[in-house]
């Protein structure tokens, strides 16, 4: 589950940076401290190496649900500014891990300020709002490539791209890619869910989904994370080299979606001090791809800030799914036009029961009902569910913490913890899963067996 140390400076580097100088990364809560550019330098390089001690430690513990304790415990210690930036990342990466998608959103967040750079706003110019589903499969056709970005910890920025998996692959796409999927799994084609080894982001359900989805619709899902030592312009371009290598060298006929981080996928300007992925696979292929903006037109937690067009939009057409901006004659809107073709504007959040819905992932998966008689009062609890077809190495469908605790830093009120009702949702496909508990030390507390139904929405 550990990533090098390579490709976790590459991590921060590409989520920091995270394409734009409009975007910068914030603790949310965390005090501005009066400090010198160098100073700023210097305490991040500390953070840093604080952070990969605390991540040491705690992969070392067993099981996933221990290792996210301890984060979280390292975190709220530590009121560091420069720390929180920093390990605020991998704290929220685990918090996505364990389907905690608001706090993972809290953890770690970029703003998105307005720039020079930024077109026109959509609310005039003739443009008009159309559903990101419809619209994107639409322009996806007749190309022989589409690449998605996501903001790794927010997997909201993932719904959409699993969503469209079904339209793009009746359209004839043939091959999916993911950052970090590892090429040293290679059995996944043959097996048909990822595992632990499959890579790293895909340890959170939601990517694991639109993996596993990948698999069933019978794209060819292909690895094409560099192998090779180096950041920035080297890791880019080693990138878009393997997916040449790797799709088109032995079907030139192949149609492509890829999936990547930030701004791995704009199409012009300078990325890490060289070129973006996006921009060496068009030069080593020649082939211009489509490019989806999902990471800047979100709703950012409180103490950081929204582009000022998000709200303005999101306000006044009060959208229920993903839309984008299209005028008559069926150009896209974009917020960086020379960077990327469309640009997605996504719904505020709606939270029930401490998750949001948009994991229903457009209505794929059905809001399932849990309590805490499958923890049998051992709290903090992991509650997992794996497709019954699967092994018990697959990556669950959907993770929940069951916690009476969550939130609280008082240990006193674990006094009171008997009295409340502890629920939660998991979001699953129609279809029958195993249903396992774990405690916080690694040990499996319940197992049960559930069906998820087509028509209509259960509970435990």
């Amino acid at each position: 589950m550990r990533t090098t140390p390579m490709m976790l400076s590459a991590l921060l580097c590409c989520g920091a940076a995270a394409a734009q100088s409009t975007q910068e990364p914030v603790a949310p809560g965390a005090q501005e401290e009066a400090l010198s550019p160098y100073q700023w330098r210097q305490a991040q390089k500390v953070a840093f190496e604080t952070s990969e001690r605390v991540y040491a430690l705690a992969l070392k513990r067993r099981g996933l649900l221990s290792q996210y304790k301890a984060m979280l415990d390292a975190y709220r210690a530590d009121k560091d500014k420069a720390f929180r930036i920093v390990f605020g990342q991998y704290l929220s990466w685990y918090q996505s891990f364990v389907g905690d998608y608001v706090g993972a959103h809290d953890s770690y967040s970029i703003r998105q300020l307005p720039a020079s750079d930024d077109a026109a706003s959509p609310l005039g110019g003739g443009w008009k709002a159309q559903p990101a589903l419809e619209t994107i499969a639409e322009l996806a056709k007749g190309r022989k490539a589409i690449f998605f970005n996501e903001a790794h910890n927010v997997p909201l920025t993932r719904t959409l791209t699993v969503q469209l998996l079904a339209k793009l692959r009746e359209d004839g796409y043939t091959h999916f890619a993911a950052e970090t999927l590892y090429s040293t799994d290679t059995g996944l084609q043959q097996r048909g869910y990822p595992i632990a080894g499959s890579g790293f982001y895909t340890m959170e359900p939601i990517c694991a989904e639109m993996v596993r989805t990948a698999l069933e619709l019978g794209f060819k899902v292909v690895a094409y994370e560099t192998e090779e030592e180096g950041n920035g312009d080297v890791r880019e371009n080693a990138q878009a080299k393997n997916l040449r290598d790797r799709v088109f060298r032995d079907d030139p006929d192949a149609r492509l979606v890829v999936n990547a981080g930030y701004a791995h996928i704009q199409e012009n300007g300078r990325y890490l001090g060289g070129r973006s992925m996006a921009q060496h696979f068009r030069k080593l292929t020649g082939i211009d791809p489509l490019t989806i903006e999902q990471t800047m037109l979100i709703e950012h937690p409180p103490g950081t800030e929204n582009h000022p067009y998000y709200h303005a939009v999101v306000d006044k057409l009060q959208p229920r799914e993903p839309i984008v901006f299209v005028d008559r004659s069926r150009n896209t809107w974009s917020l960086k036009a020379k960077a990327y073709d469309v640009s997605v504007f996504f719904p505020v959040d709606v939270v029930r029961e401490g998750r949001p819905t948009w994991a229903d992932l457009g209505g794929m998966r059905h809001a399932y009902s849990i309590n805490g008689t499958l923890c049998q009062g051992q709290f903090p609890c992991l509650v997992e569910a794996i497709p019954i077809d699967e092994g018990s190495d697959a990556i669950p469908s959907d993770r929940v913490v069951l916690d009476p605790m969550q939130g609280s830093d008082n240990p006193d009120d674990r006094l009171f913890h008997n009295i409340v009702e502890v629920r939660g949702l998991m979001y699953l496909k129609p279809g029958r899963y195993r249903l396992a508990s774990q405690s916080a030390e690694g040990r499996v507390i319940s197992r049960r067996e559930v069906t998820i139904h087509a028509a209509k929405r259960g509970g435990a």
